[in-house]
């Protein structure tokens, strides 16, 4: 019997995708939401509180991975409450999860904690990994190496912990990729400022096979950067949805136009001009073969006709049935 999967915060668009790719392999998989318990088709919600995680090492026992996902949207206002609820929305649910691991009686085999690309210096001269990267300065920096730091203060030694820092997942189900089209198809597809900077991101089957990747590395802990072999200039990858879509105006927008819709939009610009040029070393070290290196063969792979109309179906679908 397989052992199963505990995805901590598993209702957002990571937790979604890995659901349904450990399910089609036969995996059980158990999902902690602050939403209702329910069970349906291989998949548990159970109802948790990284406040009061009461008793939640029953759920982590005899786990092949626990999955820690949770993490305010930091599409938000950088305020104080808007800080306030990015920073203490990681740290609480990863004490929570690493309280609860240190308790086990039979403790899971891996903890794979999410962490974020963005830890990185905004970079347009060099690539960026773990081994050669400079770590950046600022608000979101600050709270990925908190969120790194809080992971890494328990000593589990039956539990290898793995620190994934990872770029935005490209997926018609939700996220950045739906955002962009949308954009694009309403004639707001021009680059944003000199479309200069690096996006960082990666396929969201490439998503699934690296952490397939990681957990049969018997001795794969530490930090991995999730992001596809090749970053995007942003200038590029408007051209390339721009071409996908055709739509009769395809305005640029300039950093001050940026600034405002960010301001009426009650977010950040630096979403979108940070530089994150992040490439995956470790993972190309251990021999990991991408099945979507570069953005042009992964937007003709997602954006293929109706893929983006079928995905919302079944994701709604799937929503309906929980």
């Amino acid at each position: 019997m397989n052992k199963h999967i505990v995805l901590a915060g598993g209702t957002g668009l990571m937790g979604r995708i890995l659901t349904a790719y450990f399910t089609s392999k036969g995996i059980p998989v158990i999902v902690l939401t602050r939403g209702k318990s329910t069970g349906h088709n291989g998949v548990t919600h159970l109802h948790w509180d990284p406040e009061r995680p009461r008793d939640l090492e029953q759920h982590l026992n005899g786990a092949k991975a626990v999955i820690g996902l949770n993490g305010a949207t930091v599409d938000r206002r950088y305020n104080a409450k808007g800080k306030w609820t990015i920073l203490h929305s990681r740290v609480s649910s990863t004490m929570a999860l690493g309280d609860a691991i240190a308790r086990c009686s039979d403790p899971p085999v891996a903890w794979l904690q999410l962490s974020t690309a963005t830890i990185y210096r905004h970079a347009e001269d060099r690539p960026m990994d773990q081994f050669t990267g400079d770590i950046g300065e600022g608000f979101s920096v600050e709270v990925a190496r908190t969120w790194e730091a809080v992971a890494n203060s328990f000593r589990l030694p039956a539990t290898r912990t793995v620190l994934l820092r990872s770029a935005m997942v490209m997926s018609p189900l939700g996220g950045v990729l739906p955002r962009l089209v949308q954009l694009t198809r309403l004639g707001l597809g021009g680059k944003h400022a000199s479309g200069e900077q690096f996006v960082s991101w990666i396929h969201a089957d490439d998503l699934c096979r690296s952490i397939d990747h990681i957990l049969a590395e018997q001795d794969g802990s530490g930090v991995y950067d999730l992001a596809a072999p090749e970053p995007t200039r942003d200038g590029y990858l408007m051209e390339q949805l721009k071409a996908r879509y055709r739509p009769w105006l395809a305005l640029p927008q300039p950093k001050w136009l940026l600034n405002l819709g960010a301001f009426l939009l009650g977010t950040e610009t630096e979403l979108i001009l940070k530089s994150r040029r992040v490439v995956p070393t470790r993972l190309l070290r251990e021999g990991f073969r991408f099945e979507h290196p570069g953005i042009t063969e992964a937007l003709l792979d997602l954006l293929g006709r109706g893929t983006m109309e079928k995905e919302a179906a079944l994701a709604t679908r799937s929503a309906l049935t929980q």
